[in-house]
């Protein structure tokens, strides 16, 4: 408060200024007050006092502005010295009234209590002069009272002022900062503004950006899709030529002249199961892209490890023997089966067995087993040259070897170990690595026993309502049955069922292939859905409309292609994808009633003719066999003969195996002729799969069960990304 009344006082002060510039005016009111009173030659005084109060006033500007405040007194006392000046040298009547003048000057230049001050002083010489006798009685009576009235009136006046002027200078002072604060607040608002206005256009450049990159994403997953599909096709057809031809030798090596050699016999026999293993990866990779997930597909089942290592030991056997490895399994007869994938956890062991025996130069490799709690742990232990400490981050990364040098002499790309952490990481389990340098190096795959259980109830469930019927005192006897979804799926192919127990295995999936059955099938356990694969869903729920379903079993009507359709929408008899065993080429020709005839051949691979001759030939039914390298070359070759079924190519050069169809249907000789498609491309790796899917239930949809339904599609089927999610969910 002390330096608010400061700051009021010095900013509401009366410059001198203004005083010493009345000093002037003064000398001159009283030279014209002293025409009126004397005669012009003893005007000489009042002429002199108007130039003394000149000077007075010129000296007391100078003095003010060298220091302030003494040019404040200066300009009070100056005043007071002109009144009295006034009264004694010029001797005008009545001026000493003015001697409150100096008060009030003091007042409104320094400050109250300067004025009680110099009131005081007047007073006491006032009081002195009449003492000396310069002054009567009665001169003094009048400069008094007036002094002293004066005074009381400024008082009377000063302390309402003053205070009013505090709550205004109060009021100026908050005002004064609310409107900086205003416009520090403006400033920032504006520099918000800007910014906001550069983040909304940064925004919209990124939008756009992100509209560039979703549409490059989406360029990108057709194109790798495409890939895959084109990729499959000419994986399959060479591995077609090594399981057929190897199948062949084995099974009739008599076809081949003498006796082969057990041992020939043997390696071929690890060739095929090699190749039977590559075309299920192949598989999977269409499955993949046509589930688009970023997860491996697992098809778990109870799985015994002792037959998945002992295929992967003699799958990597000729390797072993090749460089004078010892290669042995010390796994104990009662290990317990795990629950997972085979193919995976076989790929798994063969990486690492693969990968002992390539880097071991002396000794071996020892694979262990044994339990650990709820896992079983496998170890695979090598006698090879070790691993450093500081390599051992670089272990598990793609396309990652320890040196150069080692990729050199031993070849590789860096991948086996990556895709196996991956394997194991998808089965819920864990692999690790413990080496030392120039000793060996030990491979240690944690897998679980048992699938993953239920997390157990919440303590909440104590607080519902009935809770002392929900508790038990004890453990029930009967042993716990894990709870599995029920799938009834009506189809005549097994299309939808291959998708369901290969993505969804947690799924008890039951077949059905007549709709007779799939209702005895809802009614003989509870189920959650009944599935039906049909290329016309919308006549399907016309159907439906006459079948008495069970209450609150929803119904899913998709169309999802297999094979049986393919061969249907293509008009053909039969279709099969490579690569293509001899049982089931000869199991389709049974199928067709040929035990002998006349069979067309259409393919532009060499060996692929060769090995379904080879095939034909060797079955012992005397089938007589045509070849022809296109589509072109098959017409020609049906202008002379009919034969009694066509085993067809889809993709080749020049005319293609749907061309040769077309041709096929317009000729009225050649349209009853049988046809069998041999394809690499499998219809359950397209892109699409489905076309449509509706949904119905007996009794109808609640609001509450609809808006759930479409809130659930919206998501799945309009955001991108989310179905990956899903498959990505549902896989693994």
């Amino acid at each position: 408060m002390q330096k608010t009344d400061m700051s009021l006082a010095s900013e509401f002060r009366v410059s001198p200024l203004w005083v010493l510039v009345t000093l002037p005016v003064l000398g001159l009111a009283f030279y014209a007050l002293g025409e009126q009173l004397v005669d012009a030659r003893e005007l000489l005084p009042y002429a002199l006092f108007a130039l003394l109060m000149y000077g007075l006033a010129a000296g007391g500007w100078m003095l003010y502005r060298w220091h302030a405040e003494i040019g404040r007194w200066y300009a009070i006392v100056i005043s007071g010295v002109a009144v009295f000046l006034g009264h004694f040298w010029l001797g005008i009547p009545g001026v000493l009234a003015l001697v409150a003048v100096p008060p009030a000057v003091a007042v409104g230049v320094i400050g109250f209590a300067a004025a009680l001050g110099i009131a005081v002083l007047e007073t006491a010489l006032l009081i002195v002069l009449r003492g000396f006798g310069a002054l009567q009685v009665t001169a003094i009576g009048v400069p008094l009272i007036t002094l002293w009235a004066t005074f009381g009136a400024l008082l009377a006046v000063h302390l309402p002022a003053r205070e009013a002027a505090q709550w205004a200078w109060d009021y100026f002072q908050s005002a004064r900062k609310l409107l900086e604060e205003a416009r520090d607040r403006q400033g920032e608002l504006a520099q918000a503004l800007e910014d906001l206005a550069r983040a909304n256009q940064q925004l919209t450049r990124l939008n756009i950006l992100a509209q560039g990159l979703r549409r490059a994403a989406e360029e990108a997953r057709l194109a790798k899709e495409q890939f895959v599909a084109n990729v499959s096709h000419e994986l399959r057809t060479p591995l077609n030529m090594v399981i057929g031809f190897s199948e062949m030798i084995l099974e009739t090596p008599e076809a081949y002249g003498s006796s082969l050699p057990p041992a020939l016999l043997a390696d071929l026999a690890v060739i095929r199961r090699n190749a039977q293993h590559l075309a299920e990866l192949i598989d999977d990779v269409l499955d993949l892209s046509q589930i688009e997930a970023n997860q491996v597909a697992l098809a778990r089942e109870s799985v015994p490890v002792n037959e998945i290592v002992e295929a992967a030991i003699e799958a990597v056997r000729p390797l072993f023997e090749s460089k004078h490895l010892y290669l042995r399994s010390e796994l104990p007869p009662n290990l317990p089966p795990i629950y997972g994938d085979r193919t995976r956890i076989r790929e798994v062991m063969l990486n690492l067995l693969s990968n002992a025996g390539r880097f071991t130069e002396r000794g071996g490799v020892c694979v262990k087993g044994w339990q650990d709690g709820e896992d079983l742990i496998l170890s695979v232990a090598d006698t090879g040259p070790g691993i450093a400490a500081e390599d051992m981050g670089r272990l598990f990364q793609p396309f990652q070897q320890l040196d150069g040098s080692i990729r050199r002499r031993y070849g590789g790309t860096g991948l086996g170990l990556s895709i196996s952490k991956r394997f194991i990481e998808l089965h819920g389990g864990k692999i690790w690595v413990e080496s030392q340098k120039g000793v060996g190096t030990t491979f240690f795959v944690r897998l679980p026993i048992a699938p993953p259980q239920p997390a157990p109830a919440p303590v909440s469930r104590w607080l519902i309502p009935g809770w002392e019927y929900l508790q038990r005192t004890s453990e029930p006897a009967a042993s716990r049955v894990p709870l599995r979804p029920r799938l009834v799926v009506l189809e005549e192919g097994n299309s939808l069922q291959r998708l369901l127990r290969r993505y969804l295995g947690d799924a008890e999936v039951v077949a059905v292939k007549e709709m007779s059955a799939a209702l005895e099938a809802l009614g003989a356990s509870p189920s959650q859905a009944l599935l039906i694969n049909d290329t016309a869903v919308g006549e399907v729920l016309e159907r439906l409309k006459s079948v008495s379903l069970p209450d609150g079993i929803p119904v899913l009507a998709c169309s999802v292609p297999g094979t049986d359709e393919s061969a249907r929408a293509l008009g053909i008899a039969d279709y099969m994808v490579k690569p293509i065993s001899r049982e089931r080429l000869l199991g389709a020709l049974d199928r067709l009633g040929l035990q002998q005839g006349t069979v067309l051949i259409v393919d532009d691979e060499p060996d692929a003719l060769h090995l379904l001759q080879r095939m034909l030939h060797t079955s012992g039914q005397g089938y007589r066999v045509l070849k022809a390298h296109n589509g072109h070359e098959a017409l020609r070759l049906l202008r002379h003969y009919r034969p009694d079924v066509i085993l067809l190519d889809l993709v080749m050069p020049n005319m293609d195996g749907f061309q040769l169809l077309q041709e096929r249907s317009q000729n009225a000789h050649l349209r009853e002729v049988p046809v069998i498609a041999i394809s690499a491309r499998d219809p359950l790796g397209q892109p699409i799969v489905s076309q449509a899917l509706a949904l119905t239930r007996r009794g109808g949809l609640s609001v509450p069960v609809l808006l759930n339904c479409i809130k659930a599609i919206v998501q799945i089927v309009g955001m991108p990304g989310a179905a990956g999610d899903l498959a990505a969910s549902a896989v693994s």
